[in-house]
């Protein structure tokens, strides 16, 4: 992907937001190669024009945009998800995360947040807009967060996520309790976890998945 100019594809039912995005991306310079009004068109458009990243509505007729990552897992496609939805339901941001998208931002803020969306996608990093993450409460994690981390911090995460107590994971691995301590304190702090009780083994549990 070009660090400067990605190709894009844009997808929504509603003429008049599509318009407005599309107008938009133009204006600023953006290589614009193809825009669709529901799911079937966006489809089409990445299979055969395979554009660096596709800018979907969630919801529209024959294919939702949910359903079009899951086609584009499903064949390997490179094209870089971003979904931009009226909806904050918890669950769809975790279905998200499961699919691989690599934006996710909400249609009131779409026009404030595209740009810095397409900048870190292309970057090759995970854009979750700040507003979805103050909506539901919910911390998302990207790669380059885990990469940050030491081989011994990760594999004391893993443990964490595996209900082991500091006491389990000292002995498990030859270090000493105030290690593990240490190590949990850096993990919280590289992780930009709430340092509550038990949030760092919430967390764990639910990125469980990224840690294996």
């Amino acid at each position: 992907m070009s660090n400067t100019t990605p190709s894009i594809i844009i997808a929504d039912d509603h003429p008049l937001l599509l318009k407005g995005l599309s107008d938009f991306l133009i204006e600023k310079g953006y290589n614009l190669v193809g825009s669709g009004k529901d799911g079937r068109e966006a489809y089409n458009l990445i299979t055969k024009k395979n554009p660096d990243i596709a800018i979907l509505d969630i919801q529209m007729p024959y294919m939702s945009g949910l359903e079009i990552a899951q086609q584009c897992k499903g064949l390997d496609l490179d094209t870089k998800i971003v979904l931009i939805t009226l909806h904050k339901e918890k669950d769809l941001y975790q279905k998200a995360q499961e699919l691989n998208i690599f934006g996710y931002i909400l249609k009131e803020f779409a026009l404030e947040e595209i740009e810095n969306c397409i900048k870190t996608v292309t970057e090759g990093a995970p854009f979750f807009s700040d507003k979805i993450k103050e909506l539901i409460g919910v911390v998302f994690v990207d790669d380059g967060e885990l990469n940050t981390l030491t081989p011994s911090e990760k594999k004391i995460l893993k443990l964490i996520a595996q209900d082991k107590t500091n006491k389990e994971i000292a002995s498990q691995l030859f270090i000493s309790y105030r290690t593990v301590e240490k190590h949990r304190s850096n993990i919280i702090t590289k992780l930009n976890i709430e340092p509550k009780t038990n949030s760092l083994l919430i967390w764990a549990k639910e990125h469980h998945e990224k840690l294996l």
